[in-house]
C-alpha cells in the first residue's frame, strides 16, 4: 500500500542530515525534472522581488526565499518530519513505535511541487514552492511533472490511497487510486464537506494506514480495515470512499 500525502506550505527548520542529494530520493528517474526545478529555484532566489511574485509570498516571508537560496547546502530531515501543519500534527510520526515507524517509512509518500514524489524517509531541506507557483522561463509545474511523474505512479504495484489535495493530485493523477472525501454529519442527518478539519482527519487516517500490520490490496479491503478501526466509511462503488465524522 502506498499512501500519498499533500505537502504543507510550512516546513520544520533545521535538520541533522547531509545536504540534498537529488539522486538519493525515491524514484531517481525524476532526477532530471528535480534538478531543473531546483536550479531554477536557487537562481530565482537571487532576485527577491521576482521570488515574491513567483512564490506568492510577502516581504514578511523573505526567510522562505532565503531557504530556497540555500537549497543545495542546508541540512536535511526526513520528508515526513520536514512538513508541518494540521495534517502532519495529526499524523505525528515521531510518536510511532519503531515497528510502526518502519511501516510508515515504507508506505507514506508526499506529493511535492519541487520533488514530484518523496518517500517518508527521503531527506530534504526546507523550501518554498507550491503546486500553483509559476517559475519564470519554465512551463507550468503540471506540464513539467505529468509526463515524468504519472508513469512512476502508474507503475506502483500496490494499492494507492491518494490523500493529496486537488492542486497536487492534478500534477499527476493516479488512475484507480482510492480517494477519500470527508463529510461532517449534523444531529439532524444533514451533511457538509469538512473544510477546516479535513487535514486533521486525513492525518489521522494516514497514521492508521501507516501503522497497521494489515495490507489491503483493493478498495473493499481498505473499507473493511477502516470500518474495523471504528470509522464510519461509506462506499458506493468505484474507488471513492466517504469518511463521515460528527459535526463539531
Amino acid at each position: 500500500m502506498l499512501v500519498l500525502l499533500p505537502p504543507s506550505e510550512t516546513k520544520r527548520p533545521g535538520g541533522d542530515g547531509a545536504p540534498l542529494d537529488l539522486t538519493a530520493l525515491t524514484a531517481p528517474e525524476l532526477t532530471g525534472v528535480r534538478t531543473r526545478l531546483a536550479e531554477a529555484l536557487v537562481e530565482l532566489a537571487g532576485d527577491v522581488p521576482a521570488s515574491r511574485a513567483a512564490l506568492g509570498v510577502s516581504a514578511a516571508q523573505d526567510a522562505e526565499i532565503a531557504r530556497n537560496a540555500a537549497l543545495r547546502t542546508s541540512a536535511t530531515l526526513p520528508a515526513v518530519e520536514r512538513y508541518t501543519g494540521v495534517l502532519y500534527d495529526a499524523l505525528d510520526v515521531r510518536s510511532l513505535t519503531p515497528a510502526r515507524r518502519a511501516r510508515a517509512d515504507a508506505r507514506l509518500a508526499v506529493g511535492s511541487a519541487l520533488f514530484g514524489l518523496v518517500g517518508a524517509a527521503d531527506r530534504i531541506p526546507a523550501y518554498r514552492l507550491s503546486a500553483g507557483s509559476a517559475l519564470p522561463g519554465l512551463p507550468t509545474l503540471r506540464a513539467l511533472w505529468k509526463p515524468a511523474l504519472a508513469p512512476v505512479l502508474a507503475a506502483v504495484p500496490d494499492l494507492v490511497v491518494d490523500l493529496r489535495s486537488g492542486s497536487y493530485a492534478a500534477l499527476a493523477p493516479v488512475a484507480g487510486a482510492v480517494t477519500v472525501q470527508v463529510l461532517s454529519e449534523r444531529p439532524d442527518g444533514t451533511r457538509a464537506v469538512v473544510s477546516h478539519f479535513n487535514k486533521a482527519h486525513k492525518g489521522r487516517l494516514a497514521r492508521l494506514l501507516a501503522g497497521t500490520p494489515a495490507e489491503p490490496t483493493d478498495v473493499v479491503g481498505l473499507r473493511r480495515l477502516l470500518r474495523r478501526a471504528g470509522l464510519h466509511v461509506e462506499h458506493d462503488g468505484g474507488t471513492a470512499l466517504t469518511l463521515v465524522v460528527p459535526a463539531t
